[in-house]
């Protein structure tokens, strides 16, 4: 797990550091720098696999753009002035990894350039990179990358391949629907969930062996009052149009309101709720999902009711695992926060502003007794600041 990570000169994210635990919820309004903190991780993770293009980011779910849309253009405070680079790091208590970045604004080349990079394992440097002109390194790798070839284990290469395997998943209606392509292609179901229906049906054979997955499809079922089971069928065997799916296969929702034999609620006629709740269940449980991910916009298009419950029963499918996720969510709405174990230190929750000079400010909300007895669940505002 990370337990900390620093981004400096990134989009908003001017000079940031945020404590993180094992599922972390950053709330805060549209344009607050909440997608930039995804992203800053997204290119610390194809910094940790060794180059960071156009490619290795969207791989990752980053949006890819020139040099000047990725650094902060900022003016300078008197007496300072802003690098020219993009700094990132992540540590825990055993290992560290730190990387600054840096790429022409008139003339950007394909691939950023590693100015320094350093990988640590207690106090022994496995990479000390400096930008030194005699050095005859290719600028445009990662040496972590590369000296993890021949690395035989440790905690070292175990944060390095951590933050390799990154993914920001943004569910997507249409793209879970089958009507538009996968943007993205990763396990276990694609980024924005072109691939939801396979995942579900890996999950429900992981339920015939795994007792937590089964409890997830209980679960699932629990939050819908119309819902008897969820399944997954052969699309021929539904009566269904011809256009309804690209997929060979689609989740089968059967209500317990309707007739049997009566059309089906299926993935492209469910609704969005439904395959949001899936789509989460599948980052929290498939054994093919990242152990470190994002679910940007994670309670999108869903009621404050079923937001809160999901969000609730996300943060339990994760802590419960055999082998728990670290997961990064963001969220607009206010309210889901009223589902959220925040007594428990491993959930942690993060309003994200901008200040009066427009730098993204993250702030940790601790819970104490003062913050339980305040009222809750009334829209009111976290961070004012």
């Amino acid at each position: 797990m990370l337990e900390s990570l620093s981004i400096k000169t990134f989009k908003s994210l001017e000079d940031v550091t945020v404590e993180l635990g094992w599922v972390n919820v950053f709330v805060g309004a549209n344009g607050s720098g909440k997608s930039n903190l995804l992203e800053a991780l997204g290119v610390l993770s194809a910094a940790a696999g060794g180059r960071v293009d156009d490619q290795s980011l969207l791989f990752r779910g980053v949006r890819p753009g020139v040099p000047a849309l990725y650094k902060s253009a900022f003016p300078a405070r008197p007496g300072t002035r802003i690098p020219p680079h993009l700094s990132f790091g992540a540590s825990n208590a055993y290992t560290s990894y730190d990387v600054t970045l840096h790429n022409s604004l008139s003339n950007p080349l394909p691939a950023w350039r590693f100015k320094t990079e350093s990988w640590k394992e207690g106090t022994s440097k496995l990479v000390d990179r400096s930008p030194t002109p005699a050095a005859r390194i290719n600028p445009e790798r990662g040496l972590a990358a590369l000296k993890a070839v021949d690395a035989a284990g440790g905690d070292a290469l175990e944060l390095l391949e951590f933050l390799q395997g990154y993914a920001i998943f943004s569910p997507t209606s249409a793209v879970m629907r089958g009507v538009v392509a996968e943007p993205q292609a990763r396990q276990p179901m694609g980024l924005s969930g072109g691939s939801l229906s396979r995942a579900v049906l890996n999950l429900i054979e992981q339920g015939e062996q795994d007792a937590h997955s089964r409890r997830i499809f209980d679960d699932l079922v629990g939050l819908f009052d119309w819902v008897e089971r969820i399944d997954v069928r052969v699309f021929s065997q539904l009566p269904l149009p011809t256009s309804s799916s690209d997929s060979e296969i689609v989740i089968d929702f059967q209500d317990r309101f309707m007739r049997k034999g009566s059309i089906p609620v299926s993935t492209n006629n469910a609704p969005e709720g439904a395959l949001r709740a899936l789509f989460l269940a599948v980052v929290a449980a498939h054994h093919g999902s990242p152990r470190l991910c994002a679910i940007d916009g994670a309670d999108h298009g869903l009621n404050p009711r079923l937001a809160r419950s999901l969000i609730e029963h996300l943060c339990t499918w994760n802590l419960e695992a055999e082998e728990p996720r670290q997961l990064l969510l963001t969220t607009y709405n206010p309210l889901v926060l009223d589902g959220l174990p925040l007594q428990d230190d491993r959930v942690r929750l993060f309003t994200v502003s901008r200040t009066s000079t427009g730098r993204t400010s993250v702030r940790r909300v601790v819970v104490d007794d003062d913050l339980l007895e305040r009222p809750s669940g009334n829209g009111r505002c976290l961070d004012c600041g």
